[in-house]
């Protein structure tokens, strides 16, 4: 597997990237590819595409993988993005910009300024290049002064372009998440590593209590999508500014609004937190039982062992309540899976992360691009069929590449 790894991320997925997501007229990523790979023709450049490119090209470079022009394409899109999308009045970045860098949507999004602060973190680990961290340091202050509830703890997510919080229900003023906690554990675990501060390790222990105490269910130890202020479950609605509307009912609300969670999810948490554990210094035994009950939980419940692949999501409790196949939660299931050995010696994890192995390298890889299909259904036939866009990105498949070739080494399997 190793190798399979190693050579299909080095002569497929990295260079279906680097032959056209450099926009040579006006700086930054194009990353809107339809299945043929060929330019859909969006003009608009999203803050989470451009932060997620830039991860992916310096961590790629950072470990390894696709040799100099790595680092060159990560510098490209830190000058667009510090650029184009900085606010100089208000600080932040924009939440989309048009190809030329002139702002569509003006405002700050939790989620977005979090990966900021990872994928400019990782470039001045990867590149030596102190602007990167200076930028995670001021995204890092603003989120401290404007995001911060300090009545019930947690961060807000949603805000206008002065930094006020948006209004109740789909502008997403009055609710907490999952996804931005989850996403400041992993961003600040790099702002950690690359800037030795001890308040950044502080406010990384902070938001792993969070999501301990807050997020995770109490009983099943899985991943709750959406909160009240006071950390009561709210019901699952869709944002205006979020990914996968059609996965949502008519109304903006899952069938399953109070009831579900995603295997992907619990399986990137866990591994998130171990390496949150690792840099941080934090006691792996503390932590424990919440990492064995979201990895057997996803071992148990989430694993497709007749068609392979992990499913999306399903109950607390444990059946599959949606059985198709989408692109990041295999990504994310392959670290899992092998952090989850890790931790416990359970074979099933080994062989779990095989199956979702095959599935991907014999199902979810459109050979004709070297990209993955990015939703498909429970036997592996693509549902969507483009190759990018502004949520279906690099970040999730090359990391998992990356990390799944470096893990596998380690246990020399």
């Amino acid at each position: 597997m190793q190798q399979e790894i190693k050579d299909y991320t080095e002569n497929e997925l990295l260079p279906f990237w680097i032959k056209r997501t450099i926009d040579p007229k006006h700086g930054g990523f194009i990353t809107h590819f339809d299945e043929f790979g060929n330019d859909a023709g969006d003009d608009e450049k999203s803050l989470i595409a451009q932060t997620r490119s830039i991860f992916t090209y310096s961590q790629a470079y950072r470990h390894g993988f696709g040799g100099p022009i790595m680092l060159e394409m990560a510098k490209n899109g830190v000058k667009f993005l510090l650029d184009h999308m900085w606010d100089v009045e208000h600080g932040g970045f924009y939440w989309m910009v048009d190809r030329a860098g002139n702002p569509l949507n003006k405002q700050k999004i939790g989620y977005g300024h979090s990966f900021a602060i990872y994928s400019l973190s990782e470039y001045t680990l990867a590149s030596g290049d102190p602007i990167g961290l200076a930028y995670a340091e001021k995204v890092f202050d603003l989120l401290q002064k404007h995001a911060v509830d300090t009545f019930h703890g947690g961060y807000w997510e949603f805000f206008a372009e002065d930094w006020s919080l948006m209004g109740p229900g789909s502008p997403g003023g009055d609710r907490k998440t999952l996804d931005v906690h989850m996403h400041l554990m992993e961003a600040f675990t790099t702002l950690y590593e690359a800037s030795g501060k001890e308040l950044h390790r502080r406010k990384l222990e902070e938001v792993i209590e969070i999501l301990i105490h807050k997020i995770m269910h109490p009983v099943t130890g899985t991943g709750i999508p959406q909160f009240w202020a006071d950390w009561s479950v709210a019901p699952q609605i869709k944002f205006d500014v979020v990914w996968g509307w059609d996965r949502f009912a008519d109304g903006g609300q899952k069938a399953s609004s109070t009831d579900n969670t995603s295997y992907g999810h619990n399986a990137e948490f866990g591994w998130l937190l171990m390496h949150a554990i690792k840099i941080g210094g934090f006691d792996l035994e503390k932590y424990r039982p919440n990492l064995e009950k979201a990895f057997y939980h996803a071992l148990d419940h989430g694993i497709d062992w007749e068609h392979g692949g992990v499913f999306v999501e399903g109950s607390h409790t444990g059946k599959a309540t949606d059985l198709e196949k989408e692109f990041w939660q295999q990504a994310e299931i392959l670290i899992g899976m092998l952090d989850a050995y890790k931790l416990t010696k359970d074979e099933r994890f080994l062989e779990a992360h095989k199956q979702v192995h095959r599935f991907v390298f014999d199902k979810m890889i459109n050979r004709n691009t070297g990209e993955w299909w990015p939703l498909m259904t429970r036997e592996g036939e693509p549902i969507w069929r483009h190759m990018a866009h502004n949520w279906k990105i690099n970040y999730h498949n090359v990391r998992s590449m990356i990390l799944s070739y470096e893990k596998l080494g380690e246990f020399n399997v």
